[in-house]
Parts: structure tokens; C-alpha cells; sequence
């Protein structure tokens, strides 16, 4: 049942941003940078580190502009459940859990996240920028929870799924009423 709350965890912050929390997570690794991620582990760890370091940086101060934000959800809304699934089997290497349904469980709530971040940001015509810093705050706690406490990050993932899914009522609602 941990496992499951890592990956919760793992998925949500990688449903926020895609760089972040892979650096992250290879840093946190320590010796074995990225060795245990299926597609990263084939990769050159400093082509890596650059790549990542690189995009984590255009994420964060991209986010900051419209555009910025364009640009980085359209990115992220591909990317996500790809990076939702390696973070996911990043945390639960030592699971008796099939190593598919990890990969599914991550990408498909990293993909759910993005989702409802770029329904948001059409929606608002833009995130403000108190939700982009708080977008970026809960990615690394995430990400923190999801190796060193993931209980306390699993709780916070489903709080989120749950914010979520009253998001989409929401929008539901909205939508009813506007026709």
C-alpha cells in the first residue's frame, strides 16, 4: 500500500512538471543516477543532467509569461504521462506490483493532472501567478514525499485527485449553464 501512495505521489508531481521532478529524483538517487529508469538508465547521465537541468529551468521561468505558459502546457500535456509513468516505477522499484500497472498508475494521474491544468488555464486565460508558484511548491514536495514520506504524499495526491474531479463538475456546471 505504500508503494501505491509513492506512485500517487510520483504521478501528481510529474502531472505538474516534467524536468523538475526527474532531476529530482536522479538527484535524490544519488550513485544510481538514473540507472533503475527504464528509458532514462540507456541515456549519458551528463547529457541527461543537462537536458533536464535545462528544461527544468525553461519550465520555471517560462511559466512566469503567457506564452511561457502556452508553450509549456502543450509540451506537458504529451510528455506527462510518459513522465508520470518513470517516476512512478522511479519509486517502486521494490514492489511485488506489476511493473506495468506502476507505469499506468503514474502516467495516467500525471496525465489527469495536466488536464486539469490546461483546463484551468483556458478557463482563466492564463494561471496567475500565485497558482504557478504554488503548481511549483507542491511539484518538489511532491517529489520529496514521494521517496522520503510517501504517506503524508499519497494523502496529498488523492487530496488533489479529489480537487480535481470537483474541477470537472465544475466546468460541467459551467458549461450546462452557458448553453
Amino acid at each position: 500500500m505504500i508503494e501505491i501512495l509513492a506512485i500517487l505521489s510520483a504521478g501528481a508531481a510529474a502531472g505538474m512538471r516534467i524536468g523538475v521532478p526527474l532531476l529530482m529524483i536522479g538527484i535524490l538517487q544519488g550513485e544510481q543516477l538514473w540507472s533503475q529508469m527504464p528509458v532514462l538508465s540507456r541515456i549519458s547521465p551528463h547529457v541527461l543532467v543537462g537536458l533536464l537541468t535545462s528544461w527544468s529551468l525553461f519550465e520555471l521561468f517560462a511559466s512566469k509569461k503567457l506564452v511561457g505558459q502556452r508553450i509549456v502546457q502543450q509540451v506537458h500535456l504529451f510528455l506527462s504521462p510518459l513522465a508520470g509513468a518513470l517516476m512512478g516505477l522511479a519509486v517502486a522499484s521494490a514492489t511485488t506490483t506489476p511493473s506495468w500497472l506502476v507505469a499506468l498508475i503514474g502516467g495516467l494521474l500525471a496525465l489527469v493532472f495536466q488536464l486539469v491544468l490546461v483546463g484551468w488555464f483556458y478557463r482563466l486565460r492564463g494561471l496567475p501567478m500565485w497558482a504557478v508558484f504554488m503548481q511549483d511548491i507542491l511539484c518538489i514536495t511532491l517529489v520529496f514525499f514521494a521517496v522520503d514520506a510517501p504517506r503524508q504524499g499519497g494523502l496529498i495526491a488523492l487530496i488533489l485527485l479529489w480537487f480535481a474531479l470537483r474541477s470537472a463538475k465544475y466546468w460541467y456546471d459551467w458549461y450546462k449553464c452557458d448553453r
